[in-house]
Parts: C-alpha cells; structure tokens; sequence
C-alpha cells in the first residue's frame, strides 16, 4: 500500500512537472519558436545535452518616448555547462582598450596613435607595422576593426597584451561580470607563465614622438580553474588520447554575460553608469559601426571579398552561406568558433518592418567527442542551426503586434 502511495505521488509530481514545463513553453517565444520548427530543429531538441545549446532572445519594444522595453527569454541557460568562448572575448577586450585610452588621458593619445608592440621575454612577439591596414599602421583603432570585421586574432593579441589580465579582470568585475576568465592569448601555444606576462608597448603621433610607453607586465590576477573535461578523447602529436579533453586554464565567459556587453553597447543608457563602458560618443559609433558592416565596406583595412564574404561573420539568419539572405537587415555581433563551439551574439535590426531584437546563442558541434581533430560538424550541424535560428525568430518578429514604430 506504502508503494502504491509512492507510485501515486511520484505520478502526479511527474504530471505536474511536465505541465508546467508546456506552460513555459507556451509561454516563452523563444521556445516556441523551437517547437514550431521540428524540421529544423527536432534533432537538437530530442536530445539537446548532446548538443549543449544555450540561447538568450530579448524582445525590444519601444514605448511613446521611444525608450526601449527588454523582455529576455532563455533556452536551456547554464553557467554549469561549460563551452570555450572561442573569438567572442575579443568584443569585451576591444571595449576595454578603448576605455583604458580614455581613462589615460594623456594628451595627444587617441586610438589612432601608431601602437608598436615590444618584446621583453621568452616567446613574446615585437609588432613595428600592420600589414592588413592600408596605412601599415598598428593602431588600436586598427586591430578593432580587424576584430569586427573578420575576427582577427593577432589583433586580439595586440589588445591584450595592452590590457594585461589583471585590468582585464578588475574592469570587468566592476561592470558586473565577475566571472569571465580572459587569461590567454588566441591561437598561440604558451605557459600559464607567458600568458600572465604582456609585452612592453609604445605609442607614438604620425611626427614619430613618443606619446606614452607602457613596460612589460607580471599578471598577479588569481583566477578560477576552468577545470572541465569534455568528450572522450583528443588529437594529441597525431595520436588520439582516448581521455577527456582538458579545458583547464581556458577561458570562460557565460553566454549572458555575453549578451548583456553587447546590449550595454547598443543601449548605453539603459544601464547604470558603473555597468558602462567609458566610451565616448565617438566610440561608440565607430564601435557600432564595424560590428555591423561588411568586409568588402571597410576601406582600411581592406579585404578581399572572395575570401572574406559579406557574412563571413554572420552566423545567425545566414549561416555560412556567401549570399546575403536579408539584405535590408543590419547585425551588429560577434562571432566565435572553435573546439567544436560555434558562437553568435547579436544585436538585429531591420528598419524598412520596424523589427529590432537581441538573440545569442552557442552550440556544440563535435559529435564523436574527439577534440584537435579539426573535424567539428560547424557546416553539417552548426551552420544550418545558427541560421534557421535567426530565421526563425525574424519571422516570429514579423508577425509580433503591438509594437510602437522605431523612429530613428
């Protein structure tokens, strides 16, 4: 009978979870998105740990004023379910070197100042020019630009050996973002040592005086292991280890964190001065400017556009196809990918059907949970999601009513 009682409650605890999850889904659009589309997104939503996918969309509605409403939906949220950031830390690190020029305040510096990078140890590189800007300038104003355009990673090098981990930290925990690691360089192989040491810089004015000079730095910033093992083995001197794949001393940055930096880029003033960067007016637009046009747009640096296609870095709504599937529509984002993690964090807006929306998302592309094989499923598999995502909710917003019109 006791059993019996058990097997009663247990049902009904059963029944009444699963309503409360359809209510959720019923009432979550972003959810709702997801199911309306089993054709494109059944494979992920039958067994989504495989697949580790994470997604915040955030409704933008204006009231009379033309102030911004947030509502923000989530999907599957997780800061326990760890993913590598890949190239997205490169948007926080670009903000904070445009806020550590104007914190300096010395005159005559400006993120146009010719940046020459030093070395002064074991495995640091010296930089003297900029070979993809037309003027062969190294300038912070430059390698920003190389990061949103085509998401360069030795201007990311350049930025963060500027900053160095502990400004890093400190800034970003001010903001309220305690919990993001940026500890490493990108697509460089060094010590936990190396990467805790940064590079002497020196900045000079077009006449070739010398405006500030910053010396080598020892990081003294303690940070959290990132102690996760993912998979079941990895590519190690041409051999597979069959062991979980170590992320220690990587990176980490949650997938709202994310998200919330880009909104505080777009809508400043809707949050507190202390949660700001310190941008000026003209950072700004210049920021907002590269996060959303094309490569073949920027004069300086200028790409070749058969290798750098107008979405080569516009995963959401275009995947990796070279056409530009919505060309009224503006994405200001950025993009990461590798280990299998495929990121997007974007801001999307289309002015001619008066639509503007926040949607990030990140998906794990590494079915066979082999790691350093360099065969990730991001064209099979991640692509395709990134896309029908963006797609998705586009549509949804199409159809959304009661919105007040965006007056730019």
């Amino acid at each position: 009978m006791k059993h019996l009682f058990l097997l009663i409650l247990l049902s009904l605890f059963t029944m009444m979870t699963n309503a409360q999850r359809m209510t959720e889904s019923t009432n979550n659009p972003l959810h709702q998105a997801l199911n309306n589309h089993p054709e494109f997104f059944n494979r992920i939503t039958s067994n989504p740990d495989s697949f580790g996918v994470q997604i915040i969309y955030t409704q933008i509605d204006r009231n009379k004023r033309q102030k911004p409403i947030f509502k923000e939906y989530s999907y599957r949220l997780n800061n326990q379910a760890y993913f590598y950031p890949a190239s997205t830390v490169k948007m926080p690190i670009a903000l904070l070197a445009l806020e550590k020029i104007n914190e300096l305040g010395i005159k005559g510096l400006t993120r146009q100042s010719i940046m020459i990078t030093d070395s002064a140890a074991t495995a640091q590189d010296h930089v003297y020019n900029q070979p993809n800007a037309t003027d062969g300038a190294p300038t912070i104003e430059n390698y920003i630009k190389q990061i949103f355009l085509v998401s360069d990673n030795d201007a990311f090098n350049r930025l963060y050996e500027f900053l160095g981990q502990e400004y890093i930290q400190r800034k970003l925990t001010e903001k309220g973002y305690p919990d993001v690691i940026i500890r490493h360089r990108l697509q460089l192989s060094r010590t936990v040592e190396q990467q805790a040491t940064t590079n002497p810089v020196k900045f000079y004015d077009t006449a070739g005086n010398l405006i500030y000079e910053q010396p080598g730095m020892v990081s003294k910033a303690v940070f959290e292991p990132t102690n996760i093992t993912l998979g079941k083995g990895y590519m190690k001197n041409g051999q597979l280890v069959k062991e979980p794949f170590s992320f220690l001393n990587k990176n980490r940055i949650y997938l709202q964190d994310l998200h919330h930096i880009l909104q505080s880029v777009i809508f400043p003033e809707q949050f507190p001065k202390k949660r700001r960067f310190n941008l000026t007016e003209d950072d700004y637009a210049f920021v907002k400017k590269y996060m959303h046009i094309y490569p073949r747009e920027s004069e300086s640096p200028n790409y070749d556009s058969s290798q750098y296609w107008d979405t080569y870095c516009k995963f959401l709504l275009q995947g990796s196809e070279k056409k530009t599937r919505y060309p009224n529509v503006k994405i200001y984002n950025k993009v990461g990918d590798a280990y299998g993690f495929l990121l997007d964090v974007a801001y999307i807006t289309d002015e001619a059907n008066q639509i503007e929306f926040m949607l990030s998302a990140v998906i794990s592309c590494n079915t066979d949970g082999i790691y350093n094989d360099d065969k990730y499923e991001y064209d099979e598999l991640g692509f395709p999601f990134m896309r029908d995502l963006g797609i998705a909710i586009y549509q949804q917003e199409l159809q959304r009513k009661g919105k007040l019109p965006i007056i730019k």
